[in-house]
Parts: C-alpha cells; sequence; structure tokens
C-alpha cells in the first residue's frame, strides 16, 4: 500500500545550501512524522522521485533551497505548478519542475497535489564542480522552524490532501501571499526583513 503522503527532502549535500532538503529529512529521525507518511531523501535522484509521484500518493511535500528573492533562511510553502510542457523532462539531476515534467513524460495518471516547502539560499555554488558541504549559518537556523512547519502541515494534509490554502494558515515569507502558506507561523514583520 502507498502512503498518502511523501516528504521528500531534495537536493545535493555538497552544493552548500542546496542540501537543505536532506538536512530537514535527516532532522526528522528526531521528530519523526506519523506512520502514514513516507519520508525519503532523494538528494539528486530525479528519476527516482518522478517513479515515487506516480506511486499513488495523494500529495507531496518537496524540501528543497530555492531562490525568491527573500532573506536568506526565509521559508515558503508554494503550491507546484502542473507541467505545462514548456519544461523538457529530465532523468538525471533534481529540478523540481523538471522531475515533475518527467513524472508527466513517463505516467498516464495525473500527478499528485505537489507543495513545495522552500528556504531561500544564502550560498550555492555557481556549477556542480565548486564542492562547498555544509549549509550556511542562515539556512542551518530554518532547519528547525521547517520540521515544525512539516509537523504543522502534514496532519492537516492527511486530513484533507486537497485543503484549500486559506486552512494552511499564514505564509513566512516577506512579500506577497502565494497560493499555500505555511501553517501556524505569523508573517515576516518590517524589523525581520
Amino acid at each position: 500500500m502507498t502512503a498518502p503522503l511523501l516528504v521528500a527532502g531534495v537536493g545535493n549535500i555538497f552544493l552548500a545550501d542546496d542540501a537543505f532538503g536532506p538536512e530537514v529529512i535527516r532532522a526528522l529521525d528526531q521528530r519523526p512524522l506519523p506512520t502514514q507518511v513516507r519520508v525519503r531523501d532523494y538528494g539528486i535522484r530525479g528519476l527516482d522521485l518522478a517513479y515515487d509521484l506516480l506511486g499513488g500518493c495523494a500529495t507531496a511535500v518537496l524540501v528543497d533551497a530555492a531562490r525568491r528573492g527573500q532573506r536568506p533562511g526565509t521559508l515558503s510553502l508554494i503550491e507546484a505548478e502542473p507541467p505545462d510542457g514548456t519544461v523538457p523532462p529530465e532523468a538525471h539531476g533534481m529540478d523540481p519542475a523538471k522531475v515533475l515534467a518527467l513524472a508527466t513524460h513517463l505516467g498516464e495518471e495525473p500527478l499528485p497535489r505537489v507543495l513545495v516547502l522552500a528556504c531561500e539560499p544564502e550560498v550555492l555554488p555557481a556549477g556542480d564542480e565548486d564542492i562547498l558541504p555544509g549549509l550556511s549559518a542562515a539556512v542551518r537556523a530554518a532547519v528547525a522552524p521547517a520540521v515544525t512547519a512539516l509537523h504543522a502541515l502534514v496532519p492537516l494534509l492527511l486530513a484533507d490532501p486537497a485543503a484549500p490554502a486559506a486552512a494552511l494558515g499564514r505564509s513566512m515569507e516577506n512579500g506577497p501571499p502565494h497560493p499555500a502558506a505555511l501553517p501556524a507561523h505569523p508573517p515576516a514583520t518590517a524589523e525581520d526583513r
């Protein structure tokens, strides 16, 4: 039987803040999510994630570092747009948009609802040849709040995989609201910016 909810850490542990997703998954070892949630560190295995998205889960939450123009360490919850055919599928690497395109290309069933719990990175190397292990201080400080956000979000998604954005609470972003928001966290104030 497939778990109704997949929580997937994505990112390269050798590329500084790109390791945010795997670090959050590792932190969940100390504060596990309910047993009906499948929690997995995919690292840079996009093909594995694409196949698991086709495995019958109702909802997937990808945990990743993503540049969104916010202060480093800022968490955002983003409702992923369904692939529209403009992004080419890619079997190697872990760009979430390309993984979703690959999953659409590989399967005939519709994809699950996909949310991305994103952290604004401070340090991302320019290329894959620049190995720089370890998170920046700002992103390291966001790991525990991300675990807390998942513990608040997961019960809502287990109860209703299509929970409306209003039920998910308020965003931790500094910018305008987005279709999905983090539960039980106030928006950033002027002092936080």
